[in-house]
């Protein structure tokens, strides 16, 4: 996730035009909920891996290994998964309902926030180890374009699985009795990098920690929490009477995502 800054209109992916989110939702602060007191993730993740040592090696063997899943279904939602706005969209089966902006709107407000906090998160250690890519290091196919952006954005730690995770963690809480389903999702978006060749699995494994280390900081925000009952409300209104998901496909991405890439 180069620089992880998703734009206000496209930020959830969700179905609404750019005027009419400007209507609900002011363009948030670039400081996000958190600003200077955000954690201090370079700190608290472990640092990447280095040549000659058993994480670097680990990290080149799933890559390769993974090239195999090329062209495969899980191939095909790895592509999928690339476009990190579509992610309130890939969350549907998970949640058991469809969701827009214009029916979610706190939902969509706190996103659109925290993305800031996500975009610091990843960017910071990110710029200081300069990880490269897998593909980058070892020949293989890759789901994306080999873009000069893509390989000028360092790998480690993964900004698709930071913000994957962290939208998980943040639609669990608001949603709890279909926690498992959304984690599991959120876990295999954060693999999806893996399967595509554009993450390594170090970078992947980081990605689920930093997630975690933004919503444990998010949670220190008032401003945060206040818009997560007002979100808990909304929510629970909304599945009264939302659009559920189609179920072939639901059960179709449930085997998909139930399949380790790792093995």
């Amino acid at each position: 996730m180069n620089r992880l800054l998703i734009s206000l209109a496209a930020a959830l992916a969700l179905a609404a035009s750019g005027a009419a989110l400007a209507q609900q939702h002011p363009a948030p602060e670039p400081s996000g909920y958190l600003g200077e007191a955000a954690p201090d993730t370079y700190k608290i993740l472990p640092p990447a891996p280095t040549p000659g040592t058993i994480r670097y090696q680990a990290d080149r063997s799933a890559f390769l290994a993974t090239r195999a899943l090329k062209d495969s279904p899980r191939w095909s939602l790895a592509s999928a998964d690339a476009d990190e706005a579509a992610i309130v969209k890939d969350m549907s089966c998970a949640l058991g309902m469809e969701l827009t902006a214009q029916t979610a709107p706190r939902l969509t407000g706190i996103l659109m926030t925290a993305r800031y906090d996500v975009r610091r998160a990843v960017n910071h250690p990110k710029d200081i180890y300069k990880r490269q890519r897998p593909y980058l290091i070892d020949e293989g196919d890759i789901c994306v374009a080999k873009t000069e952006g893509l390989a000028k954005s360092p790998d480690y730690p993964s900004g698709h699985t930071t913000w994957g995770w962290t939208v998980g963690l943040i639609l669990a809480e608001l949603v709890p009795d279909r926690s498992t389903e959304i984690l599991a999702r959120a876990r295999s978006f954060g693999e999806s990098r893996l399967v595509c060749g554009v993450h390594n699995m170090s970078a992947v494994e980081a990605g689920r920690t930093n997630g975690s280390i933004v919503v444990a900081g998010l949670h220190g925000s008032a401003r945060f929490r206040a818009d997560m009952d007002a979100a808990r409300k909304e929510l629970a209104a909304l599945r009264k009477g939302a659009k559920a998901p189609d179920g072939a496909a639901c059960s179709a991405e449930a085997e998909l995502i139930a399949r380790s890439p790792y093995n």
